[in-house]
């Protein structure tokens, strides 16, 4: 939902205020994204403009709908944030007078500073057995649950109660204790229970004290740990304290008081006992009046003196032993004023004669003279000796004030270890229950070490708690199956770490403490210097340097350093302590000695410098509190965890007012808030399937509704909500996001809104109609007679003007038909000729047009064609002339080049190295094609790997069909399913109402599987589309990868087609240069031969480093070296080209078999990755770049060599000669320079020319013969000795070209193998689109049929395998539908047979009398019965013991037992047999009592015995004698009167053990019709869409045992349960007036029962349910006027009648109220106004219970006088008698079946 719709005109929402915090509003003015403001109104009609932060775009939180508001549970709210909590709190604290709310998991408690009757014994037993969310919120509800779960769980449960002081927090404890012991009980007789409660006195008289919050506030922590054995009984306890509060021991801040127990000491001192004591008023001592307030305004400490006293009593602590723990405490307040004065400089001194120190002396029993020595010096030690130091006053000081807080430190210790021992476990433990009262987190002007201690202990269970709500949190949605998303919280480790870490504060602090000059600065420098910038989580306060400031989770606190040190240290003066030692005084030395055996178990005693200061091995207070809480929370953990949050409502104590800014404060510490925030991030609001159903049936179109109310929500839902993320469904509840409850709830009052405005608008219609019809009627009377005159006045008028009408239309219509036929004719030849001209015309224009398109288009095709040959012959011409001019140029320049001698020899001299460099490139340029040819293959490769990934496509393809068959296997599973459930039909046909519910499960199960299924199909085809998906994204991947890889393969073919057009280009220029040196070499040798013939000198070898440098000689000498030199250097070069030829060939071979190879494996090589292809590609297009400028900058530089010689040739061919100093012979020295220094680099080369050169020794005359030989013909043999220079020249070319094509055709054959890999590549991949797009074919078609021909269609075209799955589905779901329509009838006609036979039964045994069918005998009997004395006890065994009632009521006479019972006890009557008798009957009682024991849970077994037990009693009235009894019998039956015995005290016995019976049947019944009463009654929707369910979400707990979805529980239920045991009882012959009593007694419990929990349920107090509660009292009534009991039963459930009354009539007006206190006579007045506090609209048409009505009824019922008890007692049984009755039944006409054995019976 867009923020616009939910902030429109009139939402109401909440905006920040500072004085309230939130304060609500409304919107006055639609909002639109981008508004920078809001128009609101508030409450009182103020209107604002509302500025939205533009930094954090933040609107507004929204209120929840009135309805909503009142909640029991906070995260029930639809809107989950801090106002909606606070608001909530307010309404229930303050208008409801309700203390206790829900939030989650945590009871929030608020104090209300008044006391509630909330706390008694009725409210424990109603709340004893309930779950958790069926309650209203109580601290008696989380104690339940928590025992509840022990015994269920078998695990132990800690019950946490947190919160400031003042909160109610020792309170919540007390009570949760008092639970305990109420519920449980003890197992023995030691009263365990009582001395668990009786420690609370005690702990608040030592621990407790008043403070500025609280007038009781606990100054320590205590974790209590009750026991309990495998019965669930409490057997003992345990308590461990945490960091007491010593230091208010010796300061008490203003307004505050110290410890209760000393001025409950105080306020006792006249009492005898305390005389010795010498104490005085409270204001006399100084540790008792620093508050300057010793007196709490309702406190009477006297008193409280008392019940401490007998709590110590109780537990088990001696009067001695009292006494001197009061002794101890009298000498610490003496101690406290013991004055110290000053005594020069540096010391101090207290006066002998001080009284109190006396005093102190004498109650310590210590020596005067050391204690007064030791208060005012310290003991030093040094290595060398020991001396006593005075010290100041202000050291004096604290050192006596140390003292007192350590003895109260340990006498408070001492306490808690004998409490201990009282409450220690008498048997052995099974499990225990863990009450945790502990300090919250706190925060004062100035911040101390206890502070400090309190807070880390609160952030650490802070850190447990979040942990514990995650936990359920995630528990709640793995159970519903909802997809869990980790939800984000606040992780408080951080700020822990800070404290308790490895040099954290308390690290630190010790480490500080264990200094010898240690001080408070010191380790506040400390910390800056470690935490500043390390943690966020510390700060330093801006104007102290002695404070810091840790960011705790719920606040900024400052701590003063002042002090941390010597609270930690808590150190005491060991001298003091050894002079206490030396006392006499056996209380205080055993304080003394437990401190010495802790010492030794912890450390040395704390002692001041050389004995006080800490050692090593002593624990800090701080240790030890890190180390108690570690424990702590270990045992948190292993328990499961309850939370109770206690909130202090305000600062001045008054009743249920409620200051929103302490409150937020606390909400923000105590976590309550976090635990918002956690479940508003998930699915906070909840409901059941059925609850959602009911309240929005409004919201549903007829055809939604369906018999499956959990289908319906399923198709409903999406239709309102259409964000799927805003709700998830669970196995039995629907989860809405925050906000949606409300969004619907706008949704259904739209709605009835607009029904109501229907209905008013068709009522209105309805009366505006019938007053209408009433006027129309008079209205048509007056115009039917006025009507008439003139109709019979118009009719003769008619008439004639109708004769005059019908001749002029004859004549009329005669001439218009003549003039029409005219008209017609004239029209139609004028349009005939018209049409044919038209015609005519258009014809001759379309021939003419296309004749003349016809000629237009010969005539431009000629044109054009002429045009076109001109042109093409002009250009043909011109580039024949400017090729011909070209070529003439060319010609010209050329053969000025050939004529140059010089030149060609510059040419051949510079011709060799560069034939040279080009066969090294050549090499090159050859592993360049290798590389080409490598890459090709690569590139081959991943061809083959993309064909392989998409066959691996392919074959996921077939997964998915191997897939789908793997869901056949639900078939089997449900056929076992069926099989199952047929079994269990078949085992259950006998009885009747088994068989029904059976049936219906059976029907609803079918229906589930059926569900089931189709939603298996649903998400298989949904699997099958993300499938599908899921293939085209793969295709689309595949293809731009193709795309990619095509478009890098024509990259790669452009640039190597660049490379080869550069490469042949290189070649050919190459060809023209060998071209110009032959021709330039042969102009040079014509230029100089006529030097070399003047030459006489002989040629000189050279080495190998100077030939080629020397260049031209000086005369014919240099020439010839040169000459010679030129021919060694043509033979070497001549062998290495061969060499290289031969290498090329041999590479050759080797590259077309590695070709073949690889073509071989193309189909099973792998290549790496395509980036890494692409990165290769790149490298190598770099190194081939690399190398083309290298040979570019080669033919760069020959060029220019060559345009050099050119010149240089011009030169001597002008001067004709080359002289040495010439340009031309510089030119050329210096291309033999350079020649020589690329030689240089070629070694291998240098050295064959060297040897080449050695070897060498030829005379000119024959190099002159070789160069002859040369020009005549070119020999193709390789004589290297006749071969010339050219013809060497010519073979090196032919052998570089040969193998250039060489490698070019292996280039061109790889690449079209190449190719077609790539193009079978591409032909494969397009079968695959192609198949892609069939696919996509055959499911759009598929898509475009209807429903069923869809399912059908798509899946036999697609999948073959999963469309014969689904069929089989089909046919098996036919299948078990008709098995199912079988199974039901055939249970139809089980069910009528056993009804006929159950009839007949009922008819025979009921309806007819019951001495209808016994025979007679023939002879007379005197109605007795001889059993032989042997016999009595396999009498009783067969009669009482094994007897089974309900063949007995079926088959036989009514209380058959008793009259045969009473037939032998007449027999031993008759034989005046007195043991007999006696024996007989008080067998026959214990028998009877041993049955109703054993069997007491069995209502047939006891009410059968108690019918028989009557019966019994009532023969032995019937036939006493008496004469009030025997006139009611007949002559026979007068016979048959005792005559012996007198039986009136086996009477009185008999109604005892018939009372005994009837109570147990009671209980019996109660415990069957108890868990029916609440849902039948007030849960269930009797009147089905009549009712609307309050708009809530269902959060119990998860622990909690959640009873099933009505588990069947309704009231047509319980009305059968009442026939069936009404039936019972009339079966077994039980007396009329007994029934009734019956009855009666069990509509008293129904009706307490459903009264007490309406008054303890607030969201069961509305209109709606009052009506609903009338509907059900009248079905019972009716079910009494049906069976006749309506006598006395009807006037048991008048409170129950009246309270629904309540509900349903006006509250509003005095009138109101007095009618009310007029009507609700059964009702009292407290019940009356906790309904009206608790009664919350349902709908927003309800209206509120104002508070000033309730003070109206408050006063209208304040004359009454009646009980202020809240619930009506459940346990109330009314008392019973038994009126005579005689019996018609004639002894003498019994007859004993022959089914009970009684054979040995001898009739008499």
């Amino acid at each position: 939902m867009a923020a616009s719709e939910l902030y429109s005109k009139h939402a109401r929402v909440w905006i920040p205020d500072q004085a309230e915090v939130w304060r609500p509003a409304a919107i006055l003015r639609d909002y639109a994204p981008g508004d920078a403001t809001l128009l609101l109104q508030l409450e009182d009609g103020t209107e604002l403009e509302h500025r939205l932060s533009e930094k954090h775009s933040s609107l507004p939180p929204l209120r929840n709908p009135d309805i909503l508001v009142g909640e029991n549970d906070l995260t029930a709210l639809s809107y989950l944030h801090e106002p909606a909590v606070l608001h909530n709190l307010r309404v229930r604290f303050v208008e409801s007078k309700i203390i206790y709310t829900y939030c989650g998991i945590v009871l929030v408690a608020i104090n209300p500073y008044e006391s509630l009757p909330i706390y008694g014994s009725d409210i424990i037993n109603a709340y004893s057995g309930q779950n958790m969310g069926d309650m209203d919120p109580h601290i008696f509800a989380v104690a339940e649950e928590a025992y509840k779960q022990m015994a269920r769980d078998e695990k132990n449960q800690s019950i946490i109660v947190s919160g400031e002081s003042g909160a109610g927090k020792t309170v919540s404890a007390k009570y949760a204790m008092r639970y305990f012991a109420t519920v449980s009980g003890s197992s023995s007789d030691a009263n365990v229970e009582e001395r668990v409660l009786a420690s609370s006195p005690i702990m608040e008289a030592i621990g407790n004290a008043k403070t500025t919050r609280n007038d009781n506030s606990s100054r320590f922590g205590k974790y209590i740990e009750i026991g309990f054995d495998r019965k669930y009984h409490i057997i003992g306890a345990n308590m461990r304290t945490y960091l007491l509060e010593k230091s208010r021991v010796v300061f008490q801040a203003s307004e505050e008081r110290n410890y209760h127990i000393f001025y409950q000491l105080c306020a006792c001192r006249h009492s005898p006992e305390f005389k010795d004591l010498k104490l005085g008023q409270a204001e006399d001592f100084h540790f008792t009046n620093q508050g300057r307030n010793p007196v709490i305004e309702g406190v009477h400490d006297e008193r409280e003196m008392a019940a401490t006293r007998k709590a110590l009593t109780m537990l088990g602590i001696a009067e001695s032993q009292q006494m001197g723990l009061f002794r101890v405490l009298a000498g610490v307040l003496h101690l406290g004023n013991v004055e110290l004065k000053e005594r020069r400089a540096e010391g101090s001194t207290v006066c002998p004669d001080d009284p109190h120190l006396l005093t102190f002396c004498e109650l310590m029993g210590a020596p005067l003279k050391e204690m007064s020595h030791w208060l005012c010096h310290r003991k030093l030690k040094t290595a060398a000796e020991t001396y006593n130091k005075p010290v100041p006053r202000a050291q004096a000081a604290n050192a006596r004030n140390a003292l007192a807080k350590h003895v109260y430190a340990r006498l408070f210790g001492w306490i808690v270890a004998r409490i201990n021992e009282a409450l220690q476990t008498v048997g052995t433990q099974h499990a225990f229950i863990g009450v945790l009262d502990i300090y919250g987190f706190e925060t004062f002007e100035v911040n101390s070490f206890e502070q400090f201690c309190i807070n880390y202990a609160n952030e650490k269970l802070q850190q447990q708690y979040n942990l514990h709500v995650f936990k359920l949190e995630q528990e709640e949605y793995m159970k519903e199956d909802i997809p869990w998303t980790l939800i984000d919280f606040h992780d408080n480790q951080p700020c822990i770490s800070l404290i308790e870490a490895k040099l954290g504060i308390l690290d630190l602090l010790d480490e500080e403490c264990r200094m010898p000059k240690g001080s408070d600065d010191s380790w506040a420098q400390k910390l800056y210097s470690a935490h500043m910038k390390s943690s966020i989580h510390f700060q330093k306060p801006r104007m102290s340097n002695i404070a810091f400031i840790i960011l705790h989770f719920a606040d900024k606190v400052e701590y003063q350093c002042d002090g941390f040190l010597e609270k930690n240290k808590d150190t005491v003066n060991a001298e003091q302590i050894n002079v206490l030692k030396s006392s006499k005084f056996e209380l205080l030395v055993e304080l003394l000695e437990e401190e010495c055996v802790s010492a030794a178990r912890d450390g040395p005693v704390h002692t001041r410098r050389s004995t006080t200061r800490l050692t090593h091995t002593q624990k800090s207070v701080g240790l030890q509190f890190r180390n108690s809480l570690h424990s702590l929370m270990e045992t948190l953990n292993a328990t499961a965890a309850h939370y109770v949050r206690c909130i202090k409502p305000n600062d001045h104590k008054a009743a249920f007012t409620l200051d929103s800014v302490r409150a937020v404060q606390q909400l923000r510490a105590c976590g309550v808030l976090e635990t918002i925030r956690i479940s508003a991030a998930g699915f906070p609001s909840r409901w059941t399937y059925q609850e959602f159903f009911t309240r929005y049936r409004v919201l549903m179109k007829q055809a939604d509704v369906l018999h499956d109310r959990k289908l319906a929500c399923r198709k409903v839902l999406p239709q309102l909500v259409q964000d799927e993320d805003k709700y998830q469904f669970g196995k039995s509840k629907i989860f809405f996001r925050a906000g949606q409850v409300a969004y619907l709830e706008k949704l259904r009052s739209v709605r009835l809104r607009d029904a109501c405005v229907r209905i008013q608008k068709t009522i209105r219609c309805w009366l505006a109609r019938r007053k209408y019809l009433r006027m129309r009627g008079a209205a048509i009377t007056i115009q039917r007679h006025v009507r008439g005159h003139q109709a019979r006045r118009l009719a003769l008028s008619l008439r004639r003007s109708r004769a005059a009408v019908v001749i002029q239309k004859y004549q009329r219509r005669r001439a218009a038909r003549q003039r029409y036929q005219q008209q017609r004719a004239a029209a139609l030849q004028l349009q005939r000729l018209y049409r044919s001209y038209a015609a005519r015309q258009e014809y001759q224009r379309l021939v003419y047009e296309r004749q003349v398109c016809v000629l237009q288009r010969w005539v431009k095709g000629w044109r054009a064609r002429v045009r076109y040959r001109c042109v093409r012959a002009a250009v043909v011409l011109l580039q024949s002339c400017v090729r011909r001019m070209l070529a003439r140029r060319e010609l010209k320049r050329l053969r000025v080049e050939a004529r140059s001698v010089e030149h060609f020899k510059n040419l051949n001299v510079g011709m060799e190295n560069k034939i040279m460099q080009l066969q090294r490139r050549i090499d090159e340029q050859h592993k360049e094609n290798r590389v080409l040819g490598d890459r090709l293959n690569t590139l081959e490769a991943g061809h083959a790997s993309e064909r392989e990934h998409l066959i691996g496509q392919l074959e996921r393809l077939k997964g998915v069909e191997e897939e789908s068959r793997s869901h056949r296997k639900l078939v089997s599973s449900l056929e076992a399913e069926l099989e199952a459930s047929r079994q269990e039909l078949e085992r259950h046909s006998l009885e009747r109402q088994e068989e029904q519910r059976e049936a219906q499960e059976e029907s609803a199960a079918m229906e589930q599987r059926v569900t089931e299924l189709n939603k298996q199909n649903v998400l298989l085809k949904s699997e099958k589309e993300v499938l599908n998906r899921q293939i085209l994204e793969q295709e689309r991947n595949a293809e731009e990868r193709e795309k990619a890889h095509a478009e890098d393969t024509r990259q790669l073919q452009s640039d190597l087609n660049e490379e080869r057009s550069r490469y042949q280009n290189l070649l050919s220029e190459q060809h023209k240069l060998e071209e110009r040196h032959s021709n330039l070499k042969e102009e040079s040798s014509a230029k100089v031969s006529h030097q070399r013939k003047e030459s006489a000198s002989s040629m000189a070898p050279s080495d190998s480093t100077s030939t080629l440098s020397s260049g031209f000689g000086e005369g014919e000498e240099g020439r010839v070296r040169q000459d010679g030199s030129s021919t060694g250097r043509d033979m070497s070069l001549l062998l290495t080209l061969q060499r290289k030829v031969a290498d090329l060939e041999r590479d050759k071979h080797t590259l077309q078999n590695e070709l073949d190879s690889r073509e071989e494996l193309l189909h099973t090589s792998r290549t790496k990755e395509e980036e890494e292809f692409k990165k290769t590609l790149l490298s190598e297009l770099d190194q081939e770049a690399l190398k083309r400028q290298e040979l570019e900058s080669a033919n760069r530089k020959l060029k220019r060599d060559l345009s050099e010689l050119r010149e240089a040739l011009s030169q001597s061919a002008g001067s004709g000669k080359a002289a040495p100093g010439s340009p031309a012979y510089s030119v050329l020295l210096e291309q033999l320079r350079s020649a020589n220094e690329e030689l240089d680099l070629r070694k291998e080369e240098v050295l064959m020319l060297h040897s080449e050169l050695v070897a060498l020794e030829a005379p000119k005359n024959k190099q002159e013969a070789d160069r002859d030989s040369a020009n005549s013909s070119r020999s193709p043999t390789f004589d290297f000795s006749e071969l010339n220079e050219d013809g060497e020249l010519w073979m090196a070319n032919e052998g570089l070209k040969e193998a250039n094509r060489l490698l070019l055709s292996q280039l061109q054959s790889m690449t079209p193998g190449s190719a077609e890999e790539v193009a079978s590549l591409q032909a494969e991949l397009q079968r695959a689109l192609q198949e892609k797009d069939l696919q996509k074919e055959l499911l759009k078609q598929s898509l475009e049929l209807p429903q069923d021909a869809r399912i059908s269609a798509s899946l036999q075209q697609e999948i073959s395998r999963l469309t014969t799955h689904n069929l089989e589905l089909m046919e098996q779901r036919e299948k078990q539908d008709k098995l199912s329509r079988k199974m039901k009838k055939q249970l139809k006609i089980y069910m009528k047979r056993v009804g006929d036979v159950e009839l007949s039964l009922e008819q025979g045994s009921l309806d007819g009398p019951p001495n209808a069918s016994l025979p007679r005998k023939e002879h007379d009997c005197s109605g007795m019965l001889v059993c032989k004395k042997e016999d009595e006890s396999k009498l009783l065994k067969i009669l009482i013991t094994d007897l089974r009632p309900r063949g007995v009521a079926v088959s036989m006479i009514p209380d058959l037992p008793a009259y045969i019972l009473f037939m032998c006890l007449r027999h031993a009557d008759f034989t005046n047999d007195d043991q007999r008798a006696s024996k007989l009957l008080n067998s026959t009682i214990t028998s009877i009592k041993g049955v109703v024991k054993r069997k007491g849970d069995n209502f047939e077994t006891v009410s059968f015995w108690l019918a028989n037990t009557c019966r019994l009693l009532h023969c032995l009235e019937q036939y006493s004698g008496e004469e009030v009894y025997a006139k009611y019998n007949t002559p026979q039956q007068k016979e048959h009167c005792l005559v012996n015995f007198d039986l009136a005290g086996y009477r009185e016995t008999l109604c005892v053990l018939a009372i005994q019976i009837y109570q147990q049947l009671i209980k019996c019944v109660e415990e069957t019709l108890q868990p029916m009463i609440v849902p039948g009654m007030l849960e269930q929707d009797s009147i089905s869409g009549a009712l609307g369910v309050k708009a809530t979400g269902v959060r119990k707990r998860t622990c909690s045992v959640t009873q099933e979805e009505s588990g069947g529980v309704s009231l047509e239920s319980m009305l059968r349960q009442l026939s069936c045991f009404h039936a019972v009882l009339l079966q077994h012959g039980t007396p009329p007036e007994l029934l009734r009593l019956i009855v009666r007694q069990l509509f008293y419990y129904i009706c307490a029962a459903t009264l007490n929990n309406l008054l303890l349920r607030k969201d069961m107090c509305s209109w709606s349910k009052g009506l609903q509660i009338r509907y059900n009292v009248c079905q019972l009534e009716d079910w009494l006027e049906d069976n006749g009991l309506s006598c006395g039963a009807r006037e048991m459930l008048e409170p129950l009648i009246q309270a629904a009354q309540l509900l349903q009539v006006q509250k509003k007006s005095q009138e109101d109220a007095e009618l009310i206190a007029s009507v609700c006579t059964a009702l009292t007045a407290v019940q009356i106004v906790k309904i009206l506090n608790l009664y919350t609209p349902v709908n927003e048409f309800e209206q509120r219970v104002t508070s000033s009505f309730i003070k109206t009824i408050q006063a209208c019922l304040k004359n009454r006088k009646e009980s202020s008890q809240l619930l009506m007692d459940t346990k109330n049984i009314f008392p019973v008698t038994f009126p005579y009755i005689p019996s018609p039944v004639a002894l003498e006409t019994i007859q004993i079946p022959s089914s009970l054995s009684l054979g040995f019976l001898t009739r008499v």
